[in-house]
């Protein structure tokens, strides 16, 4: 299953996570130095979720991010499908 909501579409990105060594500059050192970096990736944060859809009176369980809770909190469940 991939990690990607379902209503927003949020989904993994991707960056480096980088090793540092040294004393900082202001701690009266030479300065950090990156001596590695390495890929990793941002996962979203996602949770299976059962919602109830009144327009066809069942539940649906959904793959949302916390994002996606707030906005079917505030626009209602038929409102952020429409749009997704």
């Amino acid at each position: 299953m991939s990690k990607v909501c379902t209503v927003t579409g949020k989904k993994p990105s991707f960056g480096r996570s980088y090793a540092l060594r040294g004393i900082a500059k202001k701690k009266k050192g030479i300065g950090l130095k990156i001596t590695g970096c390495t890929n990793r990736r941002f996962l979203p944060n996602l949770k299976k979720k059962r919602v109830w859809d009144p327009e066809n009176r069942r539940f649906i369980t959904l793959r949302l991010s916390t994002a996606a809770l707030r906005t079917i909190d505030k626009k209602g469940l038929a409102a952020a499908l429409r749009k997704a």
